[in-house]
Parts: C-alpha cells; sequence; structure tokens
C-alpha cells in the first residue's frame, strides 16, 4: 500500500469524530450555523430590508423573512453577477453556478462564495470519503485516479470579474493540489466547453489510466464508458480498469441502474457504491452507511440552515417550516435552504423524506415541480423509480432512461399516464413490465388506485419503447449534454413527451 494512500486515509479520517458530534447533537448544530448566517446576512442589503439586526430566534427568521424561489431572488443575484458587493453576502462573488434543473428552461445562476466551497462542496467532497475509507479500511482507491465527470466555465455573461459553469467545474477549478494530484483528467480536458469532444477526449485519457473510482452522474457516467469499451474492444470496463473500486453517485436515482451496473457494468462485488445529494445550491448530504441504500446522511456543519415544508404549503411566502429537531419520518418535505453563498429560505426545488432521525438520514423523494397530478394522483418521482424498479426486477429489464406525462381526457375516454422507456435489456415480458408498473403504482399510492378502479378515470398506462440513444438524442437536441443536465422523469403536462415523440419518429 503506498505512502500516499495511507497518509490521505489517516489524514481524512481525523474529520470522523466531528461528523459522529454532529449526528448526537443536531439542533445544536444547526443553532449555531443558523446564528452565523444571520450575523453574516446584517450586513448585506438583504438583511437590513429584512431586518436581521433585530432576528433573536429561528421563530423570529421565519417571521420577518419570505420563503423565496429564484424568480424572487434574481434581481439580486444579478445585481452580485454585475460586480456589486454585500447584496446578498457580505464577502465578494467570484464563482456562479449555473444549472438550468428541470424545472425550468431559462438557466440560473447560484452565488458561490469562498464559504461555500470551503465549508460546503469541499469538506464535503473529502467527508464522502472519509465515510467511504471508514467502511472499507483496507481502500486502495487513493493508490490510483479518480475521475470525474464535470461540466465546463465561462466568463460571467455580465461582465464582471467572475465565472460561471456547472458546479462540478467550478468545485474542480477550486480543488486544493492534492486532490488535483490525484484526478483525472487534467483541467484543460475536464473543463472543455463540447460535451460530446470532451468526452472523446476523456475516453482517450482513462483508457490508460488506472482509474480506482468514478464521481458522476449515472447516465452520463454509461455514456463515458461505453464510448471507452469502443475505443479498447473490451466487453468489460474493469479490464481497462482492474483495480476500480468505487462509484460515488448522484443527481438521479440509482436503484433503477444498479443491476446495470453490478451486472454488466462492474460485475465485481469488489466495487462499491456510494450516493451524494449535492446541488449549485450546496452539499446537503451523503451515504455513510453503505448498506443502507438510497439513504443519506444529512450533513448539518456546512454552512446551511435547512427548514422542511408540507408540500401543499411550499408555494407560500410564510408556510409553516420545521426545524431539524422537528421533523417526522416518513412525510415528504420541500426543502428549503439558507447559506452562505447567500441564499436565504430559498426553494431548492426537491422533496426529501427521512428515513432516520437518530441520526438524521434522508432520502430524496423528487421534485417540487416534478409530478403528475393530472386527474388528482399525485404520483411523485418516488413512486415512480419504485415502479420502475420493480418491474424491471421482474421482467429482468434493465433501464437506461425514461419519462412520463400524462393523456388529458377528450371525446369521452378515459385520460391515463404514457411512459416513454429506453432500455439498456429489453424485458422478457413487455405485457408483464406493463403490468407491474401499474400495479406498483396502485399498491404504493392509493390517489392513483382510486383513480384507477374500474378505468373510472385513469386507464392502463400506455408504454413506448424507443430505440437505444433516443433520450441522448433529445438531450442534445435540447442542448443539454452535460453531466449537470437530467432528464425530467414526471411532468404534469405533455411538454416533455410530445418532444421526445417527435425524436423518436426521426429513429423509426
Amino acid at each position: 500500500m503506498t505512502l500516499l494512500n495511507t497518509t490521505l486515509k489517516w489524514l481524512l479520517q481525523r474529520r470522523i469524530p466531528r461528523i459522529e458530534a454532529m449526528m448526537r447533537h443536531p439542533g445544536a448544530v444547526q443553532q449555531q450555523v443558523f446564528r452565523q448566517l444571520i450575523r453574516a446576512g446584517q450586513r448585506t442589503e438583504w438583511g437590513r430590508k429584512y431586518q436581521y439586526q433585530s432576528i433573536q430566534s429561528i421563530a423570529d427568521f421565519q417571521r420577518q423573512v419570505p420563503v423565496s424561489s429564484y424568480e424572487d431572488l434574481f434581481p439580486y443575484i444579478e445585481r452580485v453577477m454585475k460586480g456589486e458587493n454585500k447584496v446578498l453576502w457580505p464577502s465578494p462573488v467570484r464563482w456562479f453556478s449555473k444549472s438550468s434543473g428541470t424545472t425550468n428552461a431559462r438557466s440560473k445562476f447560484i452565488p458561490v462564495t469562498a464559504e461555500s466551497l470551503d465549508e460546503g462542496h469541499l469538506k464535503g467532497g473529502k467527508d464522502m470519503m472519509a465515510m467511504y475509507v471508514a467502511n472499507n479500511p483496507e481502500s486502495r482507491t487513493f493508490e490510483g485516479k479518480g475521475l470525474s465527470i464535470g461540466g465546463s466555465l465561462h466568463p460571467n455573461p455580465y461582465g464582471a470579474n467572475s465565472a460561471a459553469g456547472d458546479v462540478s467545474a467550478v468545485v474542480m477549478k477550486n480543488l486544493p493540489s492534492w486532490a488535483q494530484f490525484i484526478r483525472t483528467p487534467s483541467l484543460d480536458v475536464a473543463l472543455m466547453d463540447e460535451w460530446e469532444a470532451k468526452l472523446e477526449r476523456m475516453a482517450e485519457i482513462t483508457a490508460q489510466e488506472n482509474v480506482t473510482s468514478l464521481l458522476g452522474a449515472p447516465t452520463w457516467g454509461l455514456v463515458l464508458i461505453d464510448k471507452i469499451l469502443a475505443l479498447t474492444g473490451k466487453t468489460n470496463i474493469l479490464d481497462v480498469w482492474p483495480n476500480f473500486e468505487l462509484l460515488v453517485h448522484g443527481a438521479v436515482n440509482f436503484q433503477p441502474y444498479r443491476d446495470l451496473f453490478q451486472q454488466q457494468v462492474f460485475p465485481s462485488k469488489s466495487v462499491r457504491y456510494q450516493e451524494v445529494y449535492n446541488a449549485s445550491e450546496g452539499f446537503f448530504a451523503i451515504q455513510d452507511d453503505l448498506n443502507r441504500i438510497g439513504e443519506m446522511l444529512l450533513m448539518l456543519d456546512y454552512g446551511i440552515f435547512y427548514e422542511f415544508v408540507s408540500i401543499q404549503e411550499a408555494d407560500q411566502p410564510f408556510p409553516k417550516a420545521l426545524t431539524i429537531e422537528e421533523v417526522e419520518l416518513d412525510r415528504n418535505y420541500a426543502l428549503v435552504v439558507s447559506t452562505n453563498s447567500g441564499l436565504w429560505r430559498y426553494k431548492i426545488g426537491d422533496t426529501v423524506r427521512f428515513t432516520s432521525l437518530h441520526p438524521h438520514r434522508l432520502k430524496v423523494s423528487g421534485r417540487t415541480k416534478h409530478f403528475i397530478n393530472a386527474f388528482g394522483e399525485e404520483v411523485i418521482v418516488e413512486n415512480a423509480e419504485a415502479a420502475i424498479t420493480r418491474a424491471c426486477d421482474e421482467t429482468g429489464a434493465i433501464i437506461a432512461d425514461y419519462t412520463a406525462g400524462p393523456v388529458y381526457m377528450s371525446n369521452g375516454t378515459n385520460g391515463c399516464h404514457e411512459w416513454v422507456i429506453e432500455f439498456k435489456q429489453q424485458p422478457a415480458n413487455q405485457h408483464r413490465f406493463n403490468q407491474v408498473l401499474d400495479e406498483t403504482l396502485r399498491q404504493i399510492n392509493s390517489d392513483y388506485d382510486a383513480k384507477r378502479y374500474n378505468d373510472i378515470v385513469l386507464k392502463r398506462p400506455r408504454v413506448h419503447v424507443v430505440p437505444s440513444g433516443t433520450f441522448y438524442a433529445w438531450m442534445k437536441q435540447r442542448g443539454k449534454l452535460g453531466g449537470q443536465h437530467k432528464v425530467p422523469r414526471l411532468a404534469n403536462s405533455r411538454e416533455y413527451l410530445d418532444d421526445i415523440m417527435k425524436v423518436m419518429m426521426n429513429y423509426e
């Protein structure tokens, strides 16, 4: 075992006692973060507007400061991008994370301060590896290279002395020298702008490297791995990277892809999987126990104050908001954050569900604007992922991508849900796949089941199987190639369905 591997593991493990203390005292940790944020906010225009100097408690904060969407904050963010200081945060802002997300076609620019980098994004990356090593003391991951699938950086479109890009690119650009040494490819390649050319170059370089870990969305990881296999003529990526041991995944639910990775991509029990929940707005959670699939520990000491709002009240400016000490198990909450990048009571658009309160572990259950409720069925992304996973399990299918939306009632006919699915491995019986998809949704969602009863409102779902590459072509057509872009899983309209069906017709 190399000296570097041993040294880095030892250094990372020094953080574990503090993580354990955070787990034991969540309320106290969040109170401390809250006080630090309010003190910093007092020195900003936003803080003066909402009288931060008079805020003595969380209750005061929730009474005086409204919950904000991106549209609410954008006039302030725009001024920051134009070079104004102390608008939302007291220290200068030199970076902006550009995120299209999946809820709005317009790009969003999220401020990334030095504090949010050091105390959040970079700290989260180190904690992620500290927890992995704690789970696997014999790990040799630092004897090889970590491969990150990131985005690109561009000058601030408003011309100020700052840059904008995917949060992965901002983080890569600010990694310490020791972290740059153990990652691949080099920054000039990792930050290339043209996505397809970058993938080709990344495949050429990393096919020659001793890659031991991979960080990125599983969907884009598969695209890169397919290119490496085509380039090398290998059928198994472990023939290219024989010492590979860790896939760190996030951005999309991994469960529908788990069989594909475990059976075909990395067919070895020595390869482990770790989930993280990081976004442009902050680094939120890390899977601390690799045996608890899909559950992540909420990180409470990254300069982020968390509030949790019922989905029914998510669009209200002053909803009833719960703190970390008030949340309950198995309830879906819209996530609201105040951060050391100058986001105040900001709705990030995700919904979460706690699976454990001692310590606080959660799952990302969906998006506040990504659901199907055209008929009162209230199907959320978590329902869809569970149904897709069970249908795959029962029919031997392996999913590549999918999206779904409503077919509205018309001319006296009932509505239904329409699914567009791309498979890596086709189901043994497509009819059975469709049947299990429907049955599972009925079992786990009583509102859907009620609308499906005797086909009174909803008929059986309509499922279209599209050729391999359809979703890639669709994302390319929309200008959304790249690791930060995600296929929208559900929509309460036909916006995505009609668009992708046109792409499918071009394939046929």
